[in-house]
């Protein structure tokens, strides 16, 4: 019996390649693109779910209260972490670590005889000698467990080790790192790891000590609360401890440890507790005022938006599954009367064309497979993540989806199979069956669905576009084209900036060098509160800092708006004049700009109360991402040249020029250290790298769910014109022209298409504005981006449709009425 099924399937599909192929390969490409989202989705996830004690460990977060606003951050002060294990038994260890925050990149260099390898690295933290107890890592050379007890220890991944030492031995060899976080200091590598194939928030390629180096004597003896919350502390609770409990006596813990450095500093704090597996997703860090690679957050709406993109696509490709199945099924109607006649059951005939439907299901999905693992390393691209598939940890995704593919072929064939095995097989000999009314109506409103989630695709893709495009094109307050930043991490290279400068100030291609500890859009680890005269330091705002030289404003083009800015013409200029931006000055309470300048203001530090001048105020510019607004920021002119960043203006349109000036101008003044550069503009934009994944992954998907259901009413046209092809050709003979014929095909489901888009229209629009809603520099939704998908879908359901109808227009009317 099974056999005769199988060969009436086949026999089935070899009779209706065209209809079939549609069918399988709809559904196919659908369950991939699912497939390749299922795959995200459990990446996103996983984050932290291999630590063996993971259930046990969480990140202490700050709430810092101030009288504006409320932060949230994962940093705490250095002295939290022993306190709070000392303070309750509930806690078994701690651990901290500290990522290299003013170092986007660090200098690594190892001698070796008398020749000297010079590299630059990123993501290198400090961390307690328990960080390993906390975080399982894979040790290629040395101990977990010891490997950061003694101070200066270091240990590296596997690709610095090998790119420095190539197949030998790393251990206890001497490296000296330049940092400017923690200084210049020699370091013994005590240990060397693989890099971690499963997901994780700590995204480290060395770790230092924190016992060692600048930070490694104030860890030891600060005992302050307020300051410096740079750290990220961890806690090991004991086994059978309730986190939520633990957390409820933790004010109690801010009032007893924290309530006179508080007062001074002039802000209040409130602790809490995340789960480590729910830090990357969960805890808000990722929307907080970032440590500058304090870890890897990811955007749980993000992962919502592209878990409904697969739910849709995957909708999608099943109604066309469906549609097609039942479209088709009044072409058996003939067989199944014979059958009958025949004495077939109806039993049988169920079984029949459920199987028939289940066997096209499971083809789309071994064809499936095929194309999510081609489609990989492509899809790894675009996302940012290395995506691999792996039976042992993956196959569950194959399982799910196969119960999914047997669930649409057992949806698709229920009409046919119930509805077709139910009927008198004399009136289908007879010519009197037709497709029943609710199935018509059924298709075109799965189709009317189809086309409302395309049309709110190609939507959302443009209006994400256009939010992309105006964080690249709006005036940020600054000029960053043109600018090329080299980053100045030794002493050494500090030390000869200035005659660095004075020999590019001799070229013709740069008009302005400037130097700094930061620039906009990487992370600035400085603030200060700052008060007026007659008010106390609970009044005080907060400010950004940045310590510059006299032509770092003039070379970002960073103009005055009162007052002026620092200028060799000045020499008499100190670190106690300041120049401040429009935020900040109407957050001091000035109504106008040219009031504040002269004006002195207050800031405490070390127990002692700080004057300071206000010589100039600036126009408001965007050193953080669009999405957080300008906040109150201030500059000093640094009192030497120990710069953290060199940035030259290119005047011409010859970069390349420009740089080879650059480097030629470094490797003379310093040979033994590798030239970097970067382009600020490019690293204004790093800022939005998950916005931009967004962006692409969407518009891929969107023209992944467009095909889909082009290719659902490519069927059904094809299928109408078929059952119509009679009444076509006796229009023809009465004179109908083509055009007529294939308006009179081509509105209805136009009409259908364009039903979806008018309901896709608010769907679409409320989704966007809400998430336009998280950057405080946002674009518009203007009326022409619904306008532009709506005729996009419209053309393309058109142009679809007109070829089956100009199929059906230009058949011989003498083919078509022959049998009458």
């Amino acid at each position: 019996m099974i056999s005769n099924y199988l060969k009436i399937a086949w026999r089935n599909l070899k009779n209706n390649k065209f209809f079939s192929v549609i069918n399988i390969s709809g559904l196919a490409v659908g369950l991939a693109s699912c497939m390749l989202i299922s795959l995200y989705l459990i990446h996103e996830f996983s984050f932290d779910s291999h630590h063996q004690k993971s259930e046990r460990i969480y990140q202490v977060g700050t709430v810092f209260v101030n009288t504006d606003k409320n932060q949230v951050s994962p940093g705490t002060p250095s002295p939290m972490g022993p306190t709070l294990q000392q303070e309750f038994p509930e806690i078994e260890s701690m651990t901290r670590y500290l990522s290299l925050f003013v170092d986007d990149k660090t200098l690594i260099q190892y001698k070796e005889g008398n020749d000297t390898k010079s590299f630059f690295e990123s993501k290198g933290y400090m961390a307690d000698s328990t960080f390993f107890n906390f975080f399982d890592y894979e040790f290629l050379e040395g101990n977990a467990a010891n490997a950061l007890m003694q101070p200066n220890s270091l240990v590296i991944s596997e690709d610095i080790a090998r790119k420095i030492f190539g197949t030998a031995s790393a251990i206890n060899k001497i490296v000296t790192i330049n940092s400017t976080t923690n200084g210049v200091y020699d370091y013994k590598i005590t240990g060397v790891f693989k890099t971690p194939m499963n997901p994780t928030h700590i995204d480290a390629r060395f770790i230092l000590s924190l016992s060692s180096g600048d930070f490694g004597e104030y860890v030891r003896s600060t005992t302050n609360f307020s300051y410096n919350n740079m750290f990220s502390t961890y806690v090991l609770l004991k086994k059978g401890t309730d986190s939520k409990r633990l957390e409820s006596k933790f004010p109690a813990f801010v009032n007893k440890y924290m309530t006179e450095d508080l007062k001074t500093a002039g802000f209040g704090k409130t602790q809490f507790l995340v789960a480590l597996k729910d830090i990357h997703l969960r805890s808000g860090f990722g929307n907080s005022v970032k440590l500058g690679g304090d870890g890897v957050y990811g955007n749980l709406k993000y992962l919502l938006i592209l878990g409904s993109i697969a739910l849709f696509i995957l909708v999608i490709a099943c109604i066309n599954f469906m549609n097609l199945a039942t479209a088709r099924s009044a072409k058996r109607a003939a067989e199944v009367g014979i059958r009958k006649v025949l004495g077939a059951e109806k039993k049988y005939l169920v079984r029949q064309f459920l199987g028939e439907s289940i066997l096209l299901a499971l083809i789309s999905l071994v064809l499936a497979f095929g194309i999510m693992i081609w489609l990989i390393p492509f899809f790894s691209t675009v996302s940012g993540v290395n995506l691999k598939f792996r039976w042992a940890e993956q196959g569950g995704i194959l399982f799910a989806f196969l119960l999914l593919a047997v669930a649409a072929g057992i949806i698709a064939g229920i009409y046919p199979a119930f509805y077709l095995s139910a009927f008198k097989p004399i009136k289908v000999l007879k010519g009197r069956f037709s497709n029943s009314l609710s199935a018509v109506t059924l298709r075109k409103g799965l189709v009317v669905f189809q086309f409302t989630i395309s049309a709110g695709l190609i939507i959302c893709a443009l209006v994400i576009g256009k939010q992309m495009n105006y964080m690249r094109t709006v005036d940020m307050g600054f000029t960053a084209d043109q600018q090329i930043v080299v980053p100045l991490r030794s002493s050494n290279a500090k030390n000869m900036y200035t005659a660095f400068r004075n020999e590019l100030q001799k070229s013709k291609e740069i008009s302005s060098v400037g130097s700094s500890l930061y620039y906009p859009g990487i992370f600035n680890a400085s603030d200060n509160n700052y008060y007026l005269p007659g008010k106390t330091i609970k009044e005080s705002i907060s400010m950004k800092m940045n310590w510059v030289d006299y032509s770092f404003l003039r070379t970002l083009d960073i103009k005055p708006i009162a007052g002026r800015i620092y200028s060799e013409s000045f020499p008499g200029d100190t670190s106690n004049n300041l120049i401040l931006n429009q935020s900040a000055i109407s957050q001091l309470g000035f109504s106008n700009p040219e009031k504040a300048v002269g004006t002195k203001i207050l800031a405490n530090w070390d127990g002692e109360v700080h004057q300071f001048t206000i010589i100039g105020v600036v126009k408001d510019f965007n050193f953080e991402s669009l999405q957080n607004p300008i906040q109150p920021f201030a500059f000093q002119l640094a009192r030497t040249t120990a710069f953290n960043y060199m940035i030259a203006h290119v005047a011409s349109a010859d970069l390349s020029g420009a740089l080879k000036k650059i480097e030629g101008s470094w490797k003379q003044l310093n040979p033994q250290e590798p030239f970097e550069y970067s382009f600020l503009d490019q690293d204004f934009q790093k800022n939005y790298e998950a916005e931009t994944k967004l962006s692409a992954l969407i518009s891929y998907f969107m023209f992944i769910a467009i095909a889909i259901c082009c290719l659902g009413l490519f069927g059904l046209s094809a299928f109408s014109g078929e059952q119509r092809m009679k009444e076509m050709g006796i229009r023809k003979v009465l004179g109908s022209s083509v055009s007529n014929i294939v308006g009179l095909m081509s509105k209805d489901f136009v009409k259908l298409v364009l039903i979806g888009n008018l309901i896709a229209v608010p769907i679409a629009w409320y989704l966007m504005n809400n998430w336009l809603n998280e950057f405080a520099f946002r674009t518009s939704i203007n009326g022409w981006v619904f306008a532009i998908a709506f005729t996009v879908s419209i053309t393309i359901a058109f142009i679809t449709i007109s070829y089956q109808a100009l199929r059906s227009a230009f058949i011989n009317p003498i083919r078509s009425l022959r049998s009458e």
